[in-house]
């Protein structure tokens, strides 16, 4: 147990009764004198963590030495100049002379690609001027069949009609005999299949209607085809419907065939408001197509023999 610090100690108190100072004086390097202990309680000793004294005495702290990554790196001489990207860009700055001079000339090329592509696109669904009289078959050339549209900027007349493109066939049957199908409204059953879902598919609203428009716009009112495209038309025009008969099957029976199909269109007017004065008439007009034989080689399931 130590002895607390205000209460003499057995040695000392010996040493004091014999007339000992119980301390003894020691010059350091300096010549200034310490008074130590002798038990080493009251000994002076720095501590770990003392700033050393400066050689003109002062008592600023010594900075650390600069660590091996964070030297000073001399400027570059003036008219120096990397060839490669800087640090620190990006986007087209990033790259390389070459690689840039390749990225302009790529943006420009899209740049005039797109320009050319969206006036052609406005010709076409512009009304009759003379641009579009004197490069028709141009902007022809560039727009079918891949960029058609079907609607026209300033129509002064927009579709009120309901158009409704039904299909019959005659089939064989198995006992070497044939029949005539009833019609199928096909653009009804689209529309039953659109109704109240959320997600259609393209098929279901633009495949048939497509290919209707295509025909008509392609055939004058005898349904005579006007150039290359009349054919094509007719060709795909046939081909859904084929199509269609196959994958509903209802309007075929077990066993029986297609050997030629029929097309027709039910227009009915859209009926005015009850606050417009217009009247149209409400009666439904046909268009009945050619009775279209079946080639053999079409490939469909419809057409099977």
């Amino acid at each position: 147990m130590r002895t607390p610090w205000w209460e003499p100690r057995t040695g000392e108190a010996d040493r004091a009764a014999h007339g000992g100072d119980g301390g003894r004086t020691r010059a350091d390097g300096a010549g200034a004198g310490k008074l130590e202990r002798r038990d080493g309680m009251d000994a002076y000793d720095e501590e770990p963590g003392a700033r050393e004294a400066e050689p003109d005495g002062s008592d600023a702290p010594v900075p650390p030495p600069p660590e091996d990554g964070a030297r000073d790196v001399p400027p570059a001489p003036p008219g120096e100049h990397s060839a490669g990207p800087r640090e620190g860009s990006t986007g087209i700055a990033a790259l390389s002379p070459h690689y840039r001079v390749a990225a302009a000339l790529a943006l420009v090329a899209v740049a005039a690609v797109s320009a050319v592509h969206l006036g052609m696109v406005f010709l076409h669904v512009a009304p009759p001027n003379t641009v579009t009289k004197q490069h028709s078959k141009a902007i022809d050339d560039w727009i079918y069949p891949e960029f058609e549209q079907n609607w026209k900027l300033f129509a002064p007349n927009p579709l009120q009609q309901n158009i409704d493109v039904q299909v019959r066939a005659e089939v064989l049957t198995p006992d070497g005999g044939g029949r005539t199908t009833g019609w199928y409204d096909l653009s009804a059953r689209d529309g039953e299949a659109i109704a109240g879902n959320l997600l259609p598919s393209h098929t279901q609203q633009n495949e048939l209607r497509r290919a209707w428009d295509f025909y008509v716009t392609s055939h004058d009112g005898r349904n005579r085809p006007q150039g290359q495209r009349g054919a094509l038309s007719e060709s795909y025009l046939r081909r859904v419907v084929l199509l269609r008969l196959d994958r509903e099957r209802s309007a075929l029976r077990p066993g029986e065939t297609v050997d030629r199909v029929q097309v027709r269109s039910r227009t009915t007017n859209v009926p005015s408001p009850r606050w417009s004065d217009e009247r149209v008439p409400t009666a439904p007009v046909y268009r009945h197509l050619p009775w279209w034989p079946l080639p053999a080689d079409d490939g469909t399931g419809a057409g099977a023999r």
